[in-house]
């Protein structure tokens, strides 16, 4: 029977089948412009942690091979509203391969379908008809050096003395071992880390997901014995993808954010990593600026969307958010980090 959408056929598959998840990851890896937001084990990450649906599109020619796909989470929150997006709680996703029209459609087709009227492409190719934003984000990428030497070298001298200033504090960087133990020291960090910036902490249940379906791990940076930083971070196809990072009010004292890093990329080099991807932030934020500092030169991330009536509205910095941003950082940490989870499982 021919395709409604094209010349490949598109069909929703079950990434709980554990021969269809190898199948499709088989493919992102070996495809140009894959990210680990597009391996199965992402959304089933986020569905179980965040309880929002995973749903996941392939394209295939008429013989079953795989030419196409598209990760996406079914976000419903009563704050938020409803959407498709590709990829849920990720900086990247999107159409990956061929039969971009044909996954356009279909994702448009299941939208309307399961009352969701807004479709959000996070990377990829931007579909015929679809709004495109190139102005919003930018992304920080560049090689690693082969040594420590060459690692500084490369790092701006305004930075490189940051880091050497961590180093003459004895502040100490490592690796977690996997404990349970790692994890609750980088949730307490990280929930403290967001709460100061005055956005709500993503559940602990999200983190602890994504360190079991990925390649992924957690460094953590102590002073005197005291975590002060940390990151939890995606290795895929020879990139490191230092994700949830964030530091304690005592962090900037000790400079132990700029040992941790620097302490990553070494850390990357080793595991056999030749990438650094220092992830996305919005253009002019102060993320970006210490991003730069670090000889990282930002580029445009291109994303899309389609909506049927108003669009999501989730970016803190929008006016109309100053005063709940404001007010979350007021809040005592305990409570913060108790409703934050509710609140932040439909920002998606």
């Amino acid at each position: 029977m021919p395709s409604p959408f094209g010349s490949v056929g598109v069909r929703e598959a079950d990434i709980g089948d554990p021969a269809i998840a190898i199948r499709i990851d088989d493919f992102v890896r070996r495809t140009p412009g894959a990210t680990p937001f597009h391996l199965t084990g992402w959304s089933r990450a986020v569905e179980r942690g965040c309880r929002q649906r995973a749903r996941y599109l392939v394209a295939e020619r008429s013989d079953g091979a795989i030419v196409g796909v598209l990760p996406l989470t079914e976000m419903r929150s009563r704050l938020f509203g409803k959407a498709l997006v590709s990829a849920g709680f990720a900086v990247d996703g999107g159409i990956l391969g061929d039969g971009v029209e044909a996954l356009a459609a279909a994702v448009w087709d299941l939208g309307q379908r399961i009352y969701c009227p807004v479709v959000e492409l996070r990377g990829g190719p931007v579909p015929t008809g679809w709004t495109p934003d190139a102005t919003t984000y930018v992304g920080f990428v560049r090689d690693l050096a082969d040594s420590d030497e060459a690692e500084l070298k490369a790092i701006p001298k305004r930075q490189r003395a940051e880091i050497r200033k961590s180093i003459g504090f004895g502040v100490d960087t490592r690796p977690g071992e996997g404990t349970a133990s790692d994890l609750a020291t980088h949730y307490a960090i990280y929930a403290e880390s967001v709460r100061n910036l005055g956005s709500p902490v993503f559940p602990k249940a999200l983190f602890a997901a994504v360190l079991g379906e990925l390649d992924a791990d957690i460094l953590i940076a102590r002073h005197d014995g005291r975590a002060l930083s940390s990151v939890l971070s995606l290795y895929f196809n020879g990139t490191v993808y230092p994700y949830w990072g964030g530091g304690t009010r005592r962090a900037r004292e000790y400079r132990t954010n700029d040992h941790l890093y620097f302490t990553l990329m070494r850390h990357a080099q080793a595991r056999g990593c030749t990438r650094f991807d220092f992830g996305r932030s919005k253009v002019g934020t102060g993320a970006a600026a210490y991003k730069k500092t670090w000889g990282f030169a930002p580029t445009p991330l291109i994303y899309a969307k389609k909506s049927d009536g108003p669009a999501r509205e989730i970016n803190p910095q929008n006016p109309k958010f100053a005063a709940m941003v404001a007010m979350w950082q007021r809040l005592p940490l305990p409570v913060a980090t108790m409703i934050g989870p509710w609140i932040a499982r439909g920002l998606g």
